[in-house]
């Protein structure tokens, strides 16, 4: 039985932004489906999963980014399990170009194994583990990296309110992980307009910015109608490059719902290559930078 799963999309026109490229959230929506696909490819359906009474949820999910897809491209997505813990495993992914080969992005996503009945984690069944394991048997597990601490945030910090909306809920009866990622977008672009610099004037200025690689933290699901907190700051920030912070929090109860890190490059909009951040750029968002590095 083949360790590795390939599963092919084509970039559809309502995938795409402001720039042509393909929403950094629709690469986390192509490897849910291509990890629903493997799944089910090794016995392990929908079906499935409701007799055993279980489900897996994503906890934390990385992803970087090295070239854009466009209107038209096909995307073949390679994933495969690289390791089994008690109750958690890792699956990571391969994104590249169909006509090309380039490679277009790599991900992994870390998920856990919850009883239906008790909502708690389960231990990963010896049969399941062995479904998913290639003959040759899986490597040796590698060290996972904690999720990084956060420097603490400027006085500037910026935050934005919403309420989950039905579009965003998914079969679990929670925001679906690909989702948050555009509360995150979202909550970037309207900071990027109260601080006077929405996108059409970086665009008028001849810069954009880009998302090389996000790191996403899922602490507790938020459901129908709750309403979210996006905070957001900056630091280290580079020549052509920062690293942005994001927390969601639950306002009726001020619990942590999730934690991200992005790194934003600054490029220029028609050779997409990066440039150094304009000074009067810097100058506007100096109160959205972390103490530590101002």
């Amino acid at each position: 039985m083949a360790a590795v799963h390939e599963r092919s999309f084509r970039v559809r026109f309502y995938e795409c932004d402001l720039y042509g490229h393909v929403n950094h959230a629709n690469y986390l929506r192509y490897m849910q489906e291509a990890a629903f696909d493997a799944s089910a490819a090794v016995g392990y359906d929908f079906e499935r999963y409701d007799e055993l009474g279980c489900f897996w949820l994503v906890l934390q999910t990385g992803i970087t980014y090295f070239r854009p897809l466009t209107f038209g491209d096909t995307l073949i997505v390679k994933t495969w399990v690289s390791d089994f813990r008690r109750a958690t495993s890792r699956r990571r992914y391969e994104l590249r170009v169909a006509e090309s080969g380039e490679l277009v992005a790599e991900a992994y996503s870390d998920w856990i194994y919850i009883d239906g009945e008790s909502q708690r984690p389960a231990r990963v069944p010896p049969q399941m583990v062995a479904a998913f394991t290639p003959a040759a048997g899986l490597p040796q597990a590698a060290k996972r990296e904690p999720f990084p601490e956060f420097p603490a945030p400027p006085d500037g910090v910026y935050c934005m309110r919403r309420r989950a909306r039905w579009s965003e809920i998914d079969g679990a009866g929670h925001v679906n992980n690909a989702a948050y990622l555009s509360f995150l977008e979202d909550c970037a672009m309207e900071m990027m307009a109260a601080y006077d610099w929405p996108a059409a004037r970086m665009h008028a200025e001849g810069f954009g910015i880009v998302a090389r690689e996000y790191r996403i933290q899922y602490v507790a699901p938020a459901l129908l109608d709750d309403e979210l907190e996006v905070a957001s700051w900056v630091s280290e920030v580079k020549r052509a490059s920062a690293l942005r912070h994001y927390r969601i929090t639950r306002v009726s109860d001020g619990e942590s719902i999730l934690r991200a890190q992005a790194w934003w490059v600054w490029v220029d909009v028609d050779s997409g290559r990066p440039l150094r951040i304009p000074a009067d750029f810097l100058a506007a968002f100096a109160g959205n930078v972390s103490r530590g590095d101002q």
